[in-house]
Formats: structure tokens, sequence, C-alpha cells
């Protein structure tokens, strides 16, 4: 398999650990949520270190190994991107698989295993799908619990509608689905958050940066990543101008 191949593959069946694990009636909330996140993280870190033994690996439920901050390749995965929404049998939940070649997001794939009914979707930097047109109201998806004073400001001063949703997978997979139209985030990440779905993201002809225009860049030795900015390319100028009007 090539790596976007092994990427989607990899996403797709963590996605189906995940959703057996929640199915078996067995956990409650709680348990489930660390079940899930070590099961997935396990089948996600053996088959990469069996199947690209010469790359690096970052994962949310791993220790961190400083080692690949010499590699060229590391693998940045997060094996339950929205760990609530997973518990409570959501669909804006996701696992994300990506790839960074020298601190760039290079290609991956994010599995909405719960979208579609439970059918499940990949979306995949290998195969991008059509990109619906943006609506003449335009939607910005934020967090569910604690939408970003910045992002709602933006929307305010753009005329954008909010849309609030679960994981980060979800929300920047929701502007590829047409179902938003801009993901501002600004109250702290880490690089599995955004990896894999800015590299898909990209992969669709979309604006993936920081929210100050600087380029996402993986594979640091600090792996906190506090803000982004997706959107179609054609409000990127708009968006960034509007943020670099706020005190942040």
């Amino acid at each position: 398999m090539s790596d976007a191949e092994l990427a989607a593959h990899l996403a797709e069946v963590a996605g189906r650990l995940l959703i057996t694990v929640r199915d078996s009636g067995v956990l409650s909330l709680k348990a489930l949520g660390k079940a899930g996140d070590a099961t997935a993280n396990q089948f996600l870190c053996h088959a990469l270190r069996e199947q690209r033994p010469e790359d690096a690996l970052l994962s949310e439920e791993e220790k961190d190994n400083l080692d690949r901050l010499n590699a060229s390749r590391v693998w940045i995965v997060d094996p339950v991107d929205g760990t609530r929404e997973y518990g409570e049998a959501r669909e804006d939940w996701a696992v994300h698989v990506g790839l960074a070649v020298d601190g760039a997001p290079v290609l991956g794939a994010v599995a909405l295993p719960g979208a579609k009914g439970g059918e499940g979707i990949v979306l995949r930097t290998d195969a991008p799908v059509p990109v619906p047109p943006a609506p003449e109201t335009l939607r910005m998806v934020v967090s569910r619990t604690r939408p970003a004073k910045e992002a709602v400001a933006v929307a305010e001063a753009i005329g954008a509608e909010l849309v609030p949703m679960g994981s980060a997978g979800a929300k920047t997979m929701s502007v590829i689905l047409g179902q938003a139209d801009i993901y501002l985030h600004s109250g702290g990440q880490y690089e599995w958050d955004s990896c894999a779905p800015a590299a898909v993201a990209i992969a669709h002809g979309l604006h993936a940066s920081r929210i100050d225009g600087r380029p996402l860049v993986y594979n640091q030795a600090d792996t906190y990543m506090p803000d982004l900015l997706i959107c179609r390319k054609e409000h990127a100028e708009r968006v960034l101008a509007e943020i670099a009007k706020l005190d942040i």
C-alpha cells in the first residue's frame, strides 16, 4: 500500500474497532472513552511500526519519543478525536492518521465512523471529493461546548452563522462535505488534533494555516498548536483580516 492508502485503511479499521467496543454494551461512559482510546491506539501504533518501521510516530495516547525530531517522516495520529462525542454515540467524532514530512502535513486520512447512520466515511488525501459551493450566508463551525470568542467575533463581523460541532476532525471535514464553510479555532490544540485534518483539507483545495496566516508546522518539540484556520481559499483573506483586527 502507498502511504495514503495505508493511512486510509488504518483510519477505517480503527473506526470499526471503536464502533465494536462501543456497541459491546459493557462499559460506562467514562470507561468507554478510555477503552476506545487504548484499543484504537494499540492497533494504529502497532500497525504503523510494522508497516513503516523507519518512520517516527507521534500519538496522543503514547509517551512522546523526542527521537522523532531527527526524523523527516513522522506519522501523527489521534485514535479518538472527540472522546465525549464517541461515548455519546454522536456522529461528530473522528480517527486521524496523518503523515508530516519535514514539518508539512503532506497526506493522511480522517475517518468519521459514526457518519451516515453508523456506516462511516473516510476522507483522504489521495481521493479528494468535490467540495460543494458556499451558500450566500457563510457558516462557521465552532465547539458545541465552548465556542472560541475569536470565532464568535469573526462570525459576527462577516455575518456568518455559527454551527456547533464536536471534534476538530469532524469540524474540518464539515467544510469539505459542505456542512460548514469556515473552521476557526483559537482555544488550544495539539499536533494530533489537526495534522491529518489539515492534510485532507489541503488535498481538497482548502486553505489551512495558523490564524495569523503562518503555515501549520508539525513535528515540533512542543506539540501544542493553539490555533488554526480551515476554509475555502476565497474566504481566507477576509477571515484573516478580521482576525488581525482582534486583540489576541
